[in-house]
């Protein structure tokens, strides 16, 4: 899927139902938001996204700093919107999530960035002449997410500078 389509996806439901934040995003979608400690060691689930019972799931890690909740939320928002019909034949899968070589984990980073990231928040912290570190903080995201938000721009034409991050998709793996 290509980050344009992603960003249409997000603009569609952004304009449905009117929530940029994935917490009053995920009640409006009616999806069962589970919040439970699942460690705060490197390798422990961050979060997931499953069905059952034709019940659409999220939990999320609450032993996680809340910034990260939110970006764990937004990501598995993503795989709920983008990869619904796919998400049975990878069933749970996603405790070992952000692997580098997966496509559908990439596609929900992009999904997560460009909805915690509106591109007029991007362009009014570009011209307040952030630093590109100063400005992740700004949007109080990760650096990594605010590199998928500037490579989701950048792909839909608007002339961003280069990064000086390569993020994967594998970038929560370690928070």
């Amino acid at each position: 899927m290509y980050t344009q389509e992603i960003s249409g996806r997000v603009d569609a439901l952004v304009s449905r139902f009117g929530e940029r934040d994935p917490y009053a995003l995920q009640r409006a979608m009616r999806l069962l938001l589970l919040e439970t400690p699942m460690g705060s060691f490197p390798t422990a689930c961050k979060g997931f996204f499953m069905t059952q019972s034709r019940m659409r799931v999220i939990a999320v890690n609450t032993d996680l700093p809340e910034e990260m909740q939110r970006v764990v939320l937004a990501h598995e928002i993503g795989h709920a919107v983008l990869h619904y019909d796919r998400q049975n034949r990878s069933s749970f899968r996603e405790c070992s999530m952000f692997d580098d070589i997966s496509k559908m984990e990439r596609e929900a980073n992009f999904f997560a960035a460009e909805l915690l990231i509106p591109d007029e928040d991007v362009f009014a912290i570009v011209g307040a002449d952030a630093s590109f570190f100063g400005a992740a903080g700004a949007l109080s995201v990760p650096p990594q997410l605010l590199d998928f938000k500037l490579r989701a721009m950048k792909s839909r034409g608007y002339k961003q500078a280069n990064t000086p991050l390569m993020s994967d998709s594998r970038f929560l793996r370690n928070v």
